[in-house]
């Protein structure tokens, strides 16, 4: 399953996210502090769980922020359990 990663964002939050015929799949929700990109919401449609959708936008979201020079707060359970299981996320950590 390929699902194409879509960014919507204004001046103070946005989100990644993942979408076919019914709808939203899967998504990262985030609020902009300063630098700071502070994940406070993930969410998969309960059918695909398990698919690693929201790893795949998690790395979506690490990539995104080293390339704008954004640091991420992994406030939402998922991202910090993936935050501290993942060393190579480290370099954006907030």
């Amino acid at each position: 399953m390929n699902h194409e990663i879509l960014h919507k964002e204004n001046h103070t939050n946005g989100m990644f996210y993942m979408e076919d015929a019914e709808g939203k799949v899967c998504e990262l929700t985030y609020v902009k502090k300063d630098q700071v990109l502070v994940i406070d919401h993930t969410q998969t449609r309960k059918s695909l769980e398990g698919k690693g959708l929201a790893s795949q936008i998690l790395d979506h979201t690490v990539n995104y922020a080293r390339e704008n020079g954004y640091k991420i707060d992994p406030l939402c359970p998922f991202a910090e359990v993936k935050f501290d299981e993942n060393e190579s996320y480290q370099d954006v950590k907030a």
